[in-house]
C-alpha cells in the first residue's frame, strides 16, 4: 500500500527515479553512446506522464501537510511543462548528434529540469517552493553551457548562474521577510494572515522581493538582461527548451504565489505586476527591431510575450488567469514549431542564425516559408492566426479588471512588435538575391514545423479543449 502522501506525487517520483536510473545505467555501461536512445526514453515517459496527468485525478489533493498542492491547475501546467520538454528533446536529437554536442548528461539533466518545474506549480509553501526553483535552475545552468568548446555558450552558462544566483537570493530574502512578518511559510497560512487584518508593510516588502525573483525566472523586464545572452550562446535545442517549459512552470509559479499566498492583497500586487507586463511589452517590441540573430530576436519576442501573460496575471481574476493558461498554451505551441524552423536553419553543414540569410527562401521552399509565415504572424498576433486570439484574451481580462490604460499599452507594443516578426516575412518573399540557405530535412522538424503551423490556423475553429481546461484550471487557483 503506498502512503497517501506518495500517490500525490508519484508522477514526480516515477520521472526522477527514472532520470537517476538512467543516469547510472549510462555511467556505467555506454555513456554518450547511449544518448539517442535516452532521449527517446526521456521524451517518451514524460509524454506517457502528461497523458497520465492529464486524464487522471480530478479534484485537489495535498502531500505533506500542504506543501505539495495537486489541483487543476498544477494538473493544466504540468501537461504543458512535459509536453513541451519530450517534444524540444525529440527536435534537437539530429542537431546535437551531428555537432557533437549529444551527451548522456542532456536529457536526464532536462528530465531532472522538468521534476524541478512540476514542483514549482505545486508548491503550497515557500520551501517548496524554493526546492522546485532551484532543482529546476541548477539543471538549466549546466544545459545552457553544454557547448564546452564555445565561449558563448559558455559565457551563457556563467551569466544565467550568476544571475539566477543573485534572483534565488533575491528571493529567498523575500521569503525570509514573508515567514518573519507571517509567521508561517505555509501559502495558506499567509493568505489567513493577509485576511484577518491590513497587510503589514514587512509584508508587502517580502511580496517586492518575491515578485522579482519570480520576474526574473520569467525575463520580466528589469530583470531581462541575461535572456539574449543566453539563448545566443546556448545551443540552439536548450534555447528552445528555454523559451518553452521553463517559461510555464515560472508563470504558473508566479500565479501560484500571488492567489494561493497573497490573495487578499490582489489590490498591492496587481499595480506591481501590471508595471512588469507594461516593460515587458515595450522593451520586448523596440530592443527586437534592431536584432539581426534569430536566437536574439526570439529571446525579445519571449520578453514581450512574457509582459503580455503577465498581463493576465495583473488582472489579479479567476479570468486573468484562464487568460494566462490559455496565453502560455499557444505561445509554447507556436515557439517551438518556430523554432523547429531555427534548427532547419544551415549553410554548408554549420547553424545559420542570421535573419538575412531567409533572403526570397519562399522560391526554394514554398511550403516551409508558408509555415513560418503563419507562425510568425501568430507571433505578431495578427488575425485570425490563434496567437491573435491569446492576445485577445489577456487584453479582454486587464480591460474587464479595470486595467483598460494596460490593455491599450499592450496594443500598441503588439504593433510595435509586429514589425521585426513582418520583416522576416519579407527577407522570405521579397528579398533580395543572396547566398542559397540550405535547409535541414529531418522529417521530425518538419513534422513539428507543419503541426504548429496547422496548429496556429485550426485553432481559429477549435482551441483543441484548451478554453475549457483553462477556465476550470483558473477555478481553483482563484476561489
Amino acid at each position: 500500500m503506498i502512503p497517501a502522501d506518495l500517490t500525490v506525487i508519484l508522477p514526480e517520483i516515477v520521472l526522477a527515479l527514472s532520470a537517476m536510473a538512467a543516469l547510472l545505467g549510462a555511467v556505467y555501461t555506454g555513456k554518450d553512446k547511449l544518448a539517442p536512445a535516452l532521449i527517446w526514453l526521456m521524451a517518451g515517459l514524460m509524454s506517457a506522464l502528461a497523458i497520465w496527468i492529464g486524464t487522471g485525478a480530478s479534484g485537489s489533493r495535498e502531500a505533506f501537510n500542504g506543501m505539495f498542492v495537486d489541483d487543476g491547475f498544477a494538473r493544466f501546467a504540468k501537461v504543458a511543462i512535459l509536453l513541451s520538454a519530450s517534444a524540444v528533446l525529440v527536435m534537437g536529437q539530429d542537431y546535437m548528434s551531428r555537432r557533437g554536442m549529444l551527451r548522456f548528461e542532456y536529457p536526464i539533466l532536462v528530465a531532472l529540469s522538468a521534476v524541478g518545474m512540476m514542483v514549482m506549480v505545486s508548491a503550497g509553501n515557500l520551501m517548496s517552493l524554493y526546492m522546485g526553483l532551484e532543482l529546476q535552475s541548477l539543471a538549466l545552468y549546466v544545459v545552457a553551457s553544454l557547448r564546452r568548446d564555445s565561449v558563448k555558450s559558455t559565457e551563457a552558462g556563467l551569466k544565467y548562474f550568476v544571475l539566477g544566483a543573485l534572483s534565488s537570493g533575491l528571493l529567498l530574502y523575500g521569503a525570509s521577510l514573508v515567514y518573519g512578518f507571517a509567521g508561517t511559510t505555509d501559502f495558506a497560512g499567509i493568505y489567513a494572515v493577509a485576511k484577518h487584518g491590513e497587510v503589514s508593510i514587512g509584508l508587502l516588502f517580502g511580496l517586492v522581493f518575491l515578485i522579482s525573483g519570480l520576474a526574473f525566472k520569467v525575463s520580466a523586464v528589469p530583470f531581462h538582461m541575461w535572456t539574449p545572452d543566453v539563448y545566443e550562446g546556448a545551443p540552439t535545442p536548450v534555447t528552445a527548451f528555454f523559451a518553452s517549459a521553463p517559461k510555464v512552470a515560472a508563470m504558473g509559479l508566479f500565479a501560484r504565489v500571488m492567489h494561493d499566498a497573497f490573495g487578499h492583497a490582489v489590490q498591492d500586487w496587481s499595480q506591481v505586476i501590471a508595471l512588469l507586463s507594461l516593460l515587458s511589452m515595450f522593451v520586448g517590441a523596440v530592443a527586437a527591431i534592431g536584432q539581426r540573430d534569430i536566437k536574439r530576436l526570439m529571446a525579445y519576442s519571449s520578453i514581450a510575450h512574457m509582459g503580455y501573460a503577465l498581463m493576465g496575471l495583473a488582472a489579479g481574476t479567476a479570468y486573468g488567469v484562464q487568460a494566462l493558461l490559455v496565453y502560455m498554451a499557444i505561445y509554447v505551441s507556436m515557439n517551438i514549431g518556430t523554432f523547429a524552423f531555427i534548427l532547419m536553419m544551415e549553410k554548408d553543414g554549420k547553424p545559420i542564425t542570421d535573419i538575412r540569410a531567409l533572403n526570397l527562401y519562399s522560391r526554394r521552399e514554398p511550403g516551409k516559408a508558408l509555415a513560418v509565415l503563419i507562425l510568425l504572424f501568430s507571433l505578431a498576433g495578427v488575425p485570425p492566426m490563434l496567437g491573435f486570439f491569446g492576445k485577445l484574451y489577456v487584453l479582454n481580462a486587464a480591460y474587464q479588471a479595470g486595467l483598460a490604460w494596460l490593455a491599450v499599452a499592450g496594443v500598441i507594443a503588439s504593433v510595435i512588435g509586429a514589425f521585426y516578426y513582418l520583416r522576416i516575412v519579407y527577407y522570405m518573399y521579397f528579398g533580395e538575391e543572396g547566398e542559397e540557405l540550405e535547409t535541414n530535412r529531418s522529417p521530425i522538424l518538419w513534422g513539428f514545423l507543419m503541426a504548429s503551423a496547422a496548429v496556429m490556423l485550426l485553432g481559429i475553429i477549435n482551441m483543441f479543449g484548451i478554453e475549457g481546461a483553462a477556465a476550470s484550471a483558473a477555478a481553483t487557483l482563484v476561489n
